[in-house]
């Protein structure tokens, strides 16, 4: 049996074996990338063989180039990769949440191909904001008076309650402060402002007296959080973003309300829950209303606020905006995304989010059909792939008690675990991406692209020819 110093001793020098590899593969990945992964592969091999876990290398010459050729080719491999969302969540954070459609591509495509008047006033030839791209769009969809794009959601929180309460009181509801992905929590968000968070009500009622209450000559703002992301049900009370607005008139205090997702269109009609939209809560009068981009509206990672003239343009000149502010590509995909939206009816069928969100039952199981046809049909799938349904989730924090109508393809494997499959589906040059429920593997349909399906189709004849690892 080969000791441990003797595998030590027999692990090549990586010189030579760069260098013969490098020579005999002739390596479309630069010299640095094969030495790389060839020094990480043999440390690997060597932690393996002093922990005792590892009793033989490999055997010959070209059993060492196998090893070493694939982890190279696994090195120059990207590390941000198309995966395949079979878990029918649509605003999956973790995968990227909202998809761009065709036009918005190929926007961004333009922004970085060519020369832009990202901060140039092609009327004037002087300099110009980047701001003002999108920021009439914005006015128009929603009927503010004025807008700022920031880098995401919570940076828009962030810089709103630096602008509107730093060293100030801001009241906001005790239900209302929700913490989120990643741990972002509304009171650490408004300390780090420079807001006095003041909280006022109980967990499940909170009335208009509680915020008149608490104001006082030190109150800079009252806050409305919208609870997207949970719900309190039963005996349960909060106050209305026009009552608030008209408290705030009285007082002369500014209102400001997250939204969070932040919707433009009222998808109630679809089947899911009522969310209020982004133009009713301006409507209301509402000073600042913030929201995401990347969410329900369907756009890029981005953090809209929207309001008061006066207001905005305070917040406008906040010195953090700066270091908060957007790229040409945010703002050529997001301009392309809004642009959808001038037509409801297209933007439904245009933006991949919404058109996910609201596609038919119906739909979803002719796509599944299509998929077993293209696999034999389900005589030869047999009980190993059928067709069930199965329940969607929107994601992203929104809506998170209800559920979509769907359709899936249902895997019950019978010799081996779902974990090792699920496990094997992930390994793959582009990873199917699934989730489990009761031992059986399910692939929601209804976020399953059309594009996915000629992959998905030939993982699935590997998995009918127990191509796995298992």
């Amino acid at each position: 049996m080969n000791t441990k110093n003797t595998l030590l001793r027999n692990l090549p020098k990586v010189d030579l074996i760069v260098d013969e590899l490098l020579a005999v593969n002739k390596h479309k990945a630069c010299g640095a990338i094969v030495k790389s992964a060839i020094q990480d592969t043999l440390q690997s091999l060597r932690q393996a063989i002093l922990a005792g876990t590892l009793r033989e290398l490999p055997v010959d010459q070209k059993a060492w180039h196998a090893l070493l050729n694939k982890a190279i080719q696994e090195k120059n491999l990207p590390n941000l990769k198309r995966v395949i969302n079979g878990t029918g969540v649509v605003i999956h954070t973790n995968l990227g949440r909202s998809l761009l459609g065709p036009s918005t591509i190929k926007a961004l495509q333009n922004a970085g191909a060519c020369f832009t008047n990202l901060e140039f006033d092609i009327s004037t030839g002087k300099r110009g904001s980047r701001y003002s791209l999108v920021e009439g769009i914005i006015c128009e969809l929603t009927g503010a008076e004025a807008a700022l794009v920031v880098n995401n959601n919570a940076a828009a929180v962030l810089l709103s309650l630096n602008t509107l309460s730093f060293n100030k009181e801001s009241i906001v509801s005790r239900g209302q402060l929700v913490e989120i992905g990643g741990s972002f929590r509304i009171p650490d968000v408004m300390s780090r402002s420079g807001a006095c968070m003041v909280e006022v009500g109980a967990t499940n009622r909170t009335h208009l007296f509680d915020y008149e209450n608490a104001i006082s000559a030190e109150t800079g703002l009252l806050l409305k959080v919208h609870t997207s992301n949970f719900r309190v049900i039963g005996f349960t009370s909060e106050v209305s973003a026009e009552d608030l607005v008209a408290l705030g008139r009285k007082h002369k205090i500014a209102v400001m309300e997250d939204l969070g997702s932040g919707s433009l269109i009222d998808l109630s009609s679809y089947g899911l829950p009522r969310e209020p939209t982004v133009q009713e809560i301006v409507k209301a009068g509402v000073d600042v209303v913030t929201f995401s981009g990347d969410k329900l509206l369907g756009g890029p990672q981005a953090g809209i606020i929207v309001g008061k003239k006066d207001i905005i343009e305070r917040i406008k000149r906040n010195p953090m905006n700066r270091a908060l502010r957007i790229d040409k590509f945010t703002l050529a995909s997001l301009e392309s995304v809004l642009r959808e939206y001038y037509d409801f009816d297209v933007a439904l069928q245009t933006v991949p989010t919404l058109a996910m969100l609201t596609a038919d039952s119906t739909f979803l199981k002719k796509k599944g059909l299509r998929v077993l046809r293209r696999l034999g049909g389900a005589g030869k799938c047999k009980d190993k792939i059928i067709l069930g349904q199965t329940i969607s989730r929107v994601g992203g924090g929104a809506m998170p008690e209800h559920g979509l109508d769907s359709w899936a393809l249902v895997l019950a494997p019978r010799d081996y675990s779902a974990s090792s499959l699920e496990s094997w589906f992930r390994s793959l040059p582009v990873p199917l991406i699934i989730r489990i429920e009761d031992e059986k593997i399910i692939i929601d349909l209804r976020t399953i692209l059309e594009d996915d399906i000629s992959a998905l189709v030939s993982i699935l004849e590997q998995y009918l020819r127990k191509e796995y690892v298992g």
